[in-house]
């Protein structure tokens, strides 16, 4: 084969690769932007799942003590010193 003809073929395989390239990279970008779009849409009530939790849930179904005084002053049932 001659130099020139290998130059064509060669300069042909790199357009091809660059071509093949650009249409990865811009289905990709498409794809991503798909789905950061889909994963920071605004959230339907019912729809969205609430991650994480308590370690220890058990321990709020009954207040202490000291939550019921700090409910208790929120609501203004505090002491009857302060309304005196």
């Amino acid at each position: 084969m001659s130099e020139e003809t290998t130059k064509n073929i060669t300069t042909v395989i790199l357009i091809l690769i660059f071509i093949g390239m650009m249409i990865f990279i811009g289905v990709r970008a498409r794809r991503n932007r798909e789905d950061m779009l889909k994963s920071h849409a605004p959230k339907i009530a019912g729809k969205d799942e609430l991650e994480g939790g308590a370690r220890h849930p058990q321990r709020f179904d009954e207040p202490d003590e000291e939550a019921l005084e700090e409910m208790a002053e929120l609501l203004g049932e505090g002491s009857d010193d302060e309304e005196a």
